[in-house]
């Protein structure tokens, strides 16, 4: 058969399975006049470790399910598809599996595209009730994709060995299997995504991909919550909303990462106080602020006031286990690429914690000399009353009428 003729025989099947599926669940989604949109930023979002921490309900599974189906079926409507592809889909356990992930994937997969289905446990004529292994799914180029199913408590071993070109993570997986996983995705070039809950508080993810502190510019997050979800009766948001305590509506409701006791500042509201970059005056430039760490994160941040006195920070330094021969290096480059001021011998000045003037027995120096002999001239006479610390911040996050500082 001649190229020319190949381009038509699949111009025709493409049609044939657009008119099948005109009123199938996977042609509905997002299809609407009504969208959300928050799912739509996650499908079109090029990067190859891609998070949605959202509330329950919020719409983050969908998304998950749905990407999942597009890459297997060959036709994803923002990325570069390419035929049979491999991919798992992890859950937490073999339960959670067959009642949320499995369910989601079967609901948007229309039966003519499923080519076999391997169980584990139940019968394959009815997937929905038993323990799904793999789903061998019709491409659009004319080859089978495969949809694994793992779950967590499998453990790691069960996770080595495979070449991969997707996993998604439903809900939190232990790092042992993040990191398994990331190793399977190495050749092919993959992609990792994820939807959860943060339940837990503030694990390892907290670092990995909300702090991303790994620098890795293929990370990429989005926090969903019930308003987000267009699908959602607003009567029935007030309701849930009534009925959970604070902390359970900091993680169930809005996808945040909490500790045991609360956070600090569950007044802070990405949508409120994290606006986009713009040129800053020079005039403004405040100060630098360093909380030391070594084990810890060490983390910096560069301050601006303006006339009205609203406080932006505009830049930030944020990673653990390194000297501070590389912190204060970094603290540098960025000082130079954003023109922070220096001094007439082009010495930076920052605050840091009072911690710092003390010295231990791994060093005859202090952390702040360290700094000052890299030019970096710290400050750690600062107040360190705690409670009025978090009160000011606090004020300025709610600021006056409504309007943040």
């Amino acid at each position: 058969m001649r190229e020319e003729e190949i381009i038509v025989k699949l111009l025709e099947i493409e049609g044939e399975e657009r008119r099948r599926t005109q009123k199938g669940p996977l042609a509905r989604y997002n299809a609407g006049r009504v969208k959300h949109r928050k799912q739509l930023a996650f499908h079109k979002c090029k990067k190859r470790n891609r998070w949605v921490f959202g509330g329950n309900r919020s719409g983050k599974t969908e998304c998950g399910a749905v990407e999942c189906v597009y890459l297997a079926r060959g036709v994803h409507p923002y990325r570069k598809n390419k035929d049979g592809v491999f991919g798992w889909v992890v859950s937490l356990s073999q339960q959670v599996q067959r009642d949320v992930a499995q369910k989601k994937i079967l609901h948007y997969l229309d039966p003519a595209w499923i080519d076999d289905i391997v169980m584990l446990a139940g019968k394959k004529g009815t997937p929905g009730a038993g323990i799904i292994d793999q789903i061998r799914v019709r491409n659009v180029f004319g080859g089978i994709s495969v949809i694994g199913f793992k779950s967590c408590d499998q453990g790691r071993e069960k996770f080595q060995g495979s070449s991969l070109d997707f996993v998604w993570f439903d809900e939190e997986p232990p790092r042992d299997i993040y990191e398994e996983c990331r190793m399977r995705v190495f050749d092919r070039r993959g992609e990792l995504f994820g939807t959860m809950t943060p339940l837990k508080g503030r694990t390892f993810l907290f670092d990995e991909i909300y702090m991303n502190g790994r620098q890795d510019p293929e990370v990429w997050y989005e926090f969903m919550e019930w308003a987000d979800n267009p699908f959602l009766d607003k009567k029935e948001i007030a309701r849930l909303g009534a009925a959970l305590g604070e902390r359970e509506l900091e993680s169930r409701r809005f996808g945040r990462f909490c500790v045991e006791e609360g956070l600090v500042y569950p007044e802070f509201d990405e949508r409120v106080h994290v606006i986009s970059p713009f040129s800053v005056p020079f005039e403004w430039q405040d100060t630098i602020s360093i909380d030391p760490g070594l084990n810890n994160p060490l983390s910096a941040h560069w301050y601006c006031t303006d006339f009205d006195g609203n406080v932006y920070i505009v830049a930030e330094h944020y990673e653990a286990k390194r000297d501070i021969d590389y912190h204060a290096a970094k603290i540098r480059e960025i000082s130079e690429r954003i023109g922070w001021h220096t001094d007439g011998k082009g010495r930076l000045a920052a605050l840091i914690d009072s911690a710092a003037n003390q010295r231990t027995l791994a060093s005859v120096k202090s952390v702040a000399e360290l700094f000052y002999e890299r030019g970096i001239l710290v400050n750690a006479n600062v107040n360190k009353d705690l409670f009025a610390g978090i009160a000011r911040v606090k004020s300025y996050l709610i600021g006056e009428g409504g309007k943040p500082k």
